[in-house]
């Protein structure tokens, strides 16, 4: 059985940090805390749980604070969470089946990360993150922001899904002060950090600032497959956002160069046509997303509604607005088999009650049609 060190950097998480190391601390055998400024109760609440508590002056680099984290732990195997981070209960025991089974030449252990969820709790956006590294092997985090450690060796793919199960508004202007300090300092911005500004300029409605920054990235050769994708997207709102629609269009599609179509952008592409009254256009694209590859275990941003709710409902409004009452009926119901509760789905299926007469002749007409066509049906 492996032996795992769970290191966190944490700061003013009193009110929450007791949820994170309750789900865990049965599951891994040594937890240490790396406080970066708490002016709160977080030691004291940490203190419930370990006695491996230090402190770490906070230099605006994450990846600083989490490799001095990563040095405290002593065991064969060193795994980071946040503080607003969860595993869930059904995810315990696979937990713990992973740590007898696994064999012990596993370099990186990657694990989905689920960071939004709808109404009912289901997870609505995920991506793989490298969850856990052997210790002593070098591993060691990258980036101010956004850190991450670039995966090598033998990698293993698990299926328990850490949550990130936020309970408080962060410092939303953080990211993007540390971002322009690097540019006032002359700091120089790799591809990645590059893409994560960019994003960070549009989330901040700074729309034509975050196209320049997010343009250069996409010049670049060495960008990461899955931030050149989503680059992409990035890029057409900000476009949208200036009125430059041809712009954004074409940023969609420059996707396509990097791989298949994804279900994130042909839901993109067609919002585009829907909102342009071109429904044929929005149903082809639509249909895209409903078999489009979900790219699960190559670290992309995985929107779960675009590959099931979000084309199902959007082609029944596209059918219905050309008239075809029976499809839309139709993709309406297949909405609802992925969000039963969502009300989008429980009014149009009020909508479509109130019409299933002219539904149900449609229906009779196509039958009927089909039988003149092969008698011998």
């Amino acid at each position: 059985m492996i032996s795992i060190s769970l290191c966190m950097i944490v700061k003013n998480e009193e009110d929450i940090l007791a949820r994170c190391l309750d789900s865990v601390k049965e599951l891994v055998d040594e937890i240490i805390i790396v406080d970066t400024g708490s002016t709160d109760g977080t030691k004291k609440a940490a203190a419930q749980y370990t006695d491996k508590i230090f402190d770490f002056v906070w230099q605006d680099d994450f990846a600083a604070a989490r490799n001095f984290a990563f040095r405290k732990g002593s065991k064969a195997y060193l795994m980071w969470l946040d503080a607003d981070d969860v595993i869930p209960v059904k995810e315990a025991e696979k937990f713990r089946e992973m740590k007898k089974s696994i064999s012990e030449n596993v370099d990186v252990i990657m694990m989905p990360y689920a960071a939004a969820f709808d109404e009912s709790g289901n997870s609505i956006f995920t991506y793989y993150r490298e969850r856990i590294v052997r210790n002593g092997a070098g591993y060691m985090f990258k980036g101010r922001i956004h850190e991450v450690i670039p995966p090598s060796g033998k990698i293993f793919y698990s299926d328990i899904q850490v949550e990130h199960r936020k309970a408080k508004a962060g410092d939303s202007g953080r990211n993007l002060r540390i971002y322009e300090n690097m540019k006032l300092q002359g700091e120089a911005f790799d591809s990645r950090a590059l893409y994560y500004y960019g994003r960070e300029l549009m989330f901040h409605r700074m729309y034509k600032k975050g196209a320049e920054v997010l343009e250069d990235f996409l010049q670049r050769t060495d960008g990461w497959v899955e931030n050149r994708i989503d680059a992409t997207r990035q890029l057409a709102a900000c476009y949208y956002a200036i009125g430059e629609d041809e712009k954004a269009f074409s940023s969609l599609t420059r996707a396509f160069a990097f791989d298949v179509p994804r279900g994130e952008t042909c839901c993109d592409i067609g919002r585009h046509f829907m909102d342009r009254g071109k429904y044929k256009q929005a149903v082809y694209w639509y249909t895209q997303a409903l078999s489009a590859k979900k790219a699960t275990q190559s670290g992309a941003f995985i929107e779960e509604e675009c590959y099931g709710f979000l084309p199902a409902i959007s082609l029944c409004i596209c059918y219905d607005r050309m008239g075809d009452r029976e499809q839309a009926y139709q993709y309406n119901e297949l909405a609802g088999s992925y969000k039963p509760e969502s009300p989008y789905y429980l009014k149009n299926r009020e909508y479509f009650s109130r019409i299933q007469g002219e539904i149900r002749e449609i229906g009779q007409k196509r039958a009927a049609d089909g039988q003149k066509q092969n008698p011998n049906i």
